[in-house]
């Protein structure tokens, strides 16, 4: 692991929100109840959680914002149709009619 600043995703404040992440979520499964029941958590500390999740969301977003990358990490198919479209500059303009065509 390194803190390389142009690599978010191997700096070790990433590593470190990841494996938060991880082990908060965890504790959440280990601990759900069935429904009706009341859970094992205090509700201050289920808000808590919460709240830590959210701050670890943001940070991560912020130090690949930083980066200059996007947090497009989800997978997406060869076939799927790209939503930028890229229009050449020579296409921008008013609608000018070829002189060869009448």
């Amino acid at each position: 692991m390194s803190d390389d600043p142009t690599n978010p995703l191997e700096s070790k404040e990433f590593q470190i929100l990841k494996v938060m992440k991880l082990v908060l979520t965890d504790v959440v499964k280990d601990t759900a109840t069935q429904p009706g029941l009341k859970h094992p958590l205090s509700d201050r500390t289920i808000e808590g959680i919460r709240q830590c999740l959210k701050l670890v969301a943001a940070r991560e977003r912020e130090l690949v914002e930083d980066a200059g990358k996007t947090m497009g990490m989800r997978p997406h198919y060869v076939d799927e149709p790209k939503k930028n479209v890229v229009v050449p500059i020579t296409k921008i303009g008013h609608n000018k009619k070829d002189p060869d065509k009448k």
